[in-house]
């Protein structure tokens, strides 16, 4: 699997996750894990463990960058994409560019325009801010 397969799942298993939460379904993060999948890959757990653990603040970092904005407003596939975007960009020594250029790709693919146009200029101002300094 490549990485922006790996993104994929990864995109699915955060929403799952943050369906269970605002449900309030009992889950195991490795088991949500592993029903997305098959072989035990480190980028996916590194990914999904890691969007949680920094949820908060990837989550401070967003609201102050989206205008009018929270990020708990958005549609939780649309929460999952933009998480998972910062979180590599501000967490990660995934290059800058492909950061952002994947999870613009995912958002293409799964979110509307407007919705797309967001995470791309959230993206853009956190790269271009004092959070990756």
């Amino acid at each position: 699997m490549n990485r922006s397969e790996a993104r994929k799942k990864i995109m699915t298993i955060l929403y799952q996750i943050f369906l269970y939460e605002s449900n309030n379904i009992e889950y195991s993060v490795k088991d949500v894990i592993k029903e997305s999948v098959e072989i035990e890959n480190e980028f996916v757990n590194s990914v999904v463990n890691g969007v949680l653990e920094y949820r908060s603040d990837i989550d401070k970092i967003a609201n102050k960058h989206l205008n009018d904005w929270t990020i708990d407003r958005l549609p939780k596939t649309d929460q999952a994409i933009l998480r998972m975007g910062i979180y590599e960009l501000v967490y990660t020594d995934t290059p800058e560019i492909v950061s952002i250029n994947e999870a613009v790709e995912l958002a293409k693919e799964y979110s509307d325009e407007k919705v797309k146009n967001m995470i791309n200029a959230v993206l853009d101002s956190i790269y271009h801010g004092e959070e990756n300094e």
